[in-house]
């Protein structure tokens, strides 16, 4: 018996000693766990909640740092029972039936090491506040968020992804003073809105911008100008016809992946010598030609692979009425492309 309680302890120790975490925290936790969870043994610093059909947050034992409580009844996200989860770096909880009153007041600025937060599909009418000045992730999708307190990311220095999609946010709501504050922000998503203008207010440092699904039937002159580090751009399933879109409004040596789906265009967009990829399926365009979409004079694209050549590698057409074949002069300008969908 002796032996085999030495061999346990070992095999604990050793399983602590992987997770870097002393024993003595290690057994707090497994102790602490709440019996309607699921605390693995091998994974200590991580609570699994989800799929219970909880309408209340038990409470968490204090070394927790990945807490799963998504596919619950919750309404409320309680001060109380998140009281010791002061070392939470992910909070996942999604689909649930929290709204804004049921956020209680400084629950989640607690938090101090907290880096993602999922709230995706719940009854949110606003964007939580305060938030912890360590969040890197905000996932608030699918909610009924019609508008972003004033100041609300002042202080959110790290804050890299903001997914707003699929909630009633209008143009009055993204705005430079809602925005304030997102010094880092990489990706933000506002795809399935009720936006009717392309957003002002965007921090320079966005590299992908997600729209698709809104009312938006112009794009300003010179908008990306303000955006150098844009590279991925979705305005599917908009409004946008040719007399909404400047002609060289998309002629930005940043932009890589250009997707306009399902809009009203009926020309080809001048588009800049470094995209990439270009979707443009489910418009009104009736042709396509060389003469007109080229980035650059025939005469200055050679034989060799060289920063001449635009890098166009992925073209998609479909869905408009124009016939095959692709037009010989198309084929000349962009002889890197590997893919067009007619």
């Amino acid at each position: 018996m002796a032996l085999l309680l030495s061999l346990l302890c070992l095999c604990l120790v050793g399983q602590v000693l992987g997770q870097e975490m002393p024993y003595e925290e290690y057994m707090a936790q497994i102790q602490g766990c709440p019996k309607e969870c699921r605390c693995p043994t091998n994974f200590p610093r991580a609570v699994y909640c989800d799929n219970k059909g909880l309408k209340s947050i038990p409470n968490i034992p204090p070394h927790t740092w990945y807490l799963y409580l998504q596919n619950n009844l919750i309404e409320v996200l309680s001060a109380d029972a998140l009281r010791n989860a002061t070392q939470l770096r992910w909070l996942n909880l999604n689909r649930n039936q929290i709204n804004s009153k049921g956020v209680e007041e400084g629950v989640l600025s607690a938090m101090s090491l907290l880096v993602h937060l999922y709230m995706d599909e719940n009854l949110l009418s606003s964007v939580p506040s305060p938030l912890p000045a360590s969040l890197e992730h905000l996932r608030l999708s699918r909610n009924r968020i019609s508008g972003i307190p004033s100041r609300v990311f002042i202080g959110l220095d790290n804050l890299n992804l903001l997914d707003l999609q699929g909630n009633k946010l209008m143009d009055d709501d993204v705005t430079e003073v809602s925005l304030k504050g997102l010094k880092n922000l990489v990706q933000i998503n506002l795809a399935k809105n009720q936006l009717n203008s392309m957003p002002l207010g965007l921090p320079p440092t966005t590299t992908q911008l997600f729209l698709d699904g809104n009312n938006i039937e112009k794009i300003p002159a010179g908008y990306f100008k303000d955006l150098p580090k844009l590279a991925f751009l979705r305005l599917n399933h908009n409004k946008l016809g040719s007399s909404g879109v400047p002609q060289n409004v998309f002629n930005v040596s940043s932009i890589l992946d250009l997707q306009l789906s399902h809009n009203q265009l009926t020309e080809v967009p001048f588009i800049s010598l470094g995209l990439e990829q270009l979707h443009l399926d489910h418009n009104n365009i009736k042709s396509v030609s060389g003469a007109n979409v080229c980035p650059v004079a025939f005469d200055a694209v050679d034989d060799s692979v060289n920063e001449s050549v635009p890098r166009l590698r992925y073209l998609r057409l479909d869905g408009n009425t124009i016939k095959p074949p692709i037009p010989r002069d198309v084929i000349l300008c962009f002889r890197l492309l590997r893919s067009i969908v007619i």
